[in-house]
């Protein structure tokens, strides 16, 4: 492309390569709102559900835990199961990630910002 430019052609290479990380960590961004996971408490008593972003999307009680008395107890497992849900999405987001570094050529473990 920028033969006999020198270093040009290594700089068109490298704006072509942010080019192309930018559009794909967009994409990224994009597909981590569509994905979902899911986190749990109590043998599946309280599931939550959210998306690889973290954004809590749904919450399931099994009415076998509505007892007036057990009411912290309840409390202790919404909270438990909304706290593995988000960690499953970070854990999520963070293997898209890598995914994305590996493909592009880059460090698995390399913090790419998003």
């Amino acid at each position: 492309m920028f033969k006999g430019m020198g270093g040009l052609g290594d700089m068109a290479k490298m704006m072509k390569a942010a080019k192309d990380m930018q559009t794909r960590m967009t994409a990224l961004q994009e597909e981590l709102t569509r994905i979902t996971v899911q986190g749990e408490s109590g043998a599946g008593l309280v599931r939550a559900e959210a998306t690889a972003k973290g954004e809590l999307t749904g919450l399931k009680i099994d009415p076998a835990i509505f007892k007036a008395e057990d009411k912290e107890v309840v409390e202790d497992l919404i909270l438990a199961a909304i706290k593995d849900v988000q960690k499953r999405a970070t854990e999520r987001t963070q293997a898209e990630m890598a995914k994305l570094a590996q493909e592009m050529g880059l460090p698995a473990d390399m913090n790419l910002p998003i």
